[in-house]
């Protein structure tokens, strides 16, 4: 099991309150990060204020760009592997975003993960596209497939609904091949993306019944399709995490946190249709329930804990549960046998579906 840093480039007045972290802080809770044995961070991508935080805080939320964020991040450490969680397809146009991945992976000597999906608040996507009918599904399809070809090709054209471009020579490559691309959301589209052109799927805030209901459907759609899932799929959640004496005072410090009200905020986009509490799908509970939530997890086919998000309204606080979640869950998860965190069906010297013969998949 890998364990991935969800970092503030664009959490104040979201996850967090405002202000939360200045630029400072938040590169500070990055090299932390890596001190203390979190395998990768993860940063959000946002371009503008959303109606609800504006109602809510006086003072703008402070939205920093996640590439320019991770280069300075990747600067400061050696082996942290950095991620966006997500980049907003809409964004972006693919050759721009070709450019980006690639240097960042050049920059970072090949530790760059690109999560990828269509966002959670249509409001910037109208702010980008004004005037426009920008169907984000299908605009998404073209832009990965787009992608595809700017980072595999010499020359790379492309023809679409919504994206074109000709004979586009887009170098450097990124070192790694291929670079590993997860798409983000628990919706249809997002799976069938994942299956069709991911290394991997970032779901959000999903039961561990409900990410494994999810991996069957993108690996019958890739059959369906004729492609073959890489080895090392990596399926990565991103989930909160709020740590107490037990699940009933873990969750009362949860529901006092700008993290739990942002997590009501997402019932009608991201988390539309779930059933039960926050309790179910997130690691909320005491140090031996979260180790036994992990488990579950990994039993699922879990290969990243990916954006974790810790239940607290300071960089003080962040940074304390961060090192208390090392201590207590990370480094036991770590220090285990290499079939401690097998998925179900996976016995003693066999490689689990979705997994690398080693104690989780790269990521």
């Amino acid at each position: 099991m890998k364990f991935g840093l969800g970092v503030p480039t664009g959490t104040e007045g979201l996850m967090y309150p405002v202000p939360y972290a200045d630029p400072e802080q938040a590169v500070q809770i990055a090299v932390e990060a890596e001190r203390l044995g979190f395998d990768s961070v993860w940063g959000n991508d946002h371009v503008t204020t959303q109606r609800y935080v504006r109602a809510e805080f006086d003072a703008p939320p402070r939205f920093y760009d996640p590439y320019l964020y991770l280069s300075f991040v990747a600067a400061r450490t050696t082996r942290l592997r950095l991620a966006t969680a997500i980049t907003v397809m809409a964004f972006r146009h693919p050759v721009v975003a070709a450019k980006q991945a690639a240097t960042l992976d050049q920059l970072s000597g090949g530790r760059f993960v690109l999560g990828v999906g269509i966002g959670a608040y249509r409001e910037e996507t109208d702010a980008m596209w004004p005037g426009a009918t920008l169907h984000r599904g299908r605009q998404a399809d073209e832009f990965l497939a787009s992608l595809e070809t700017l980072l595999r090709d010499r020359r790379a054209s492309f023809h679409g609904e919504f994206l074109q471009f000709e004979d586009v020579e887009s170098y450097p490559k990124p070192v790694q091949t291929p670079l590993p691309i997860l798409s983000g959301g628990n919706a249809v589209g997002s799976k069938r993306r994942a299956a069709r052109y991911g290394t991997g799927w970032l779901p959000a805030v999903l039961s561990p019944a409900e990410v494994a209901a999810g991996l069957a459907d993108i690996r019958r759609e890739a059959e369906a399709i004729g492609r073959e899932l890489p080895p090392d799929f990596d399926v990565a959640p991103q989930l909160s995490v709020a740590m107490g004496d037990s699940q009933a005072d873990a969750m009362a410090r949860f529901e006092t946190t700008q993290l739990h009200q942002h997590m009501r905020s997402l019932a009608g986009s991201t988390l539309k249709g779930q059933q039960g509490g926050f309790a179910a799908r997130n690691l909320v509970g005491s140090t031996a329930q979260i180790q036994d939530q992990v488990h579950a997890y990994a039993e699922a086919g879990v290969t990243t804990l990916s954006a974790l998000l810790f239940a607290c309204n300071t960089v003080a606080e962040t940074l304390d549960q961060m090192a208390r979640f090392a201590e207590e869950v990370i480094a036991p998860v770590n220090a285990g046998t290499p079939d401690a965190l097998a998925p179900l069906g996976a016995g003693p010297g066999t490689t689990p579906p979705g997994t690398t013969p080693t104690a989780g998949a790269a990521l």
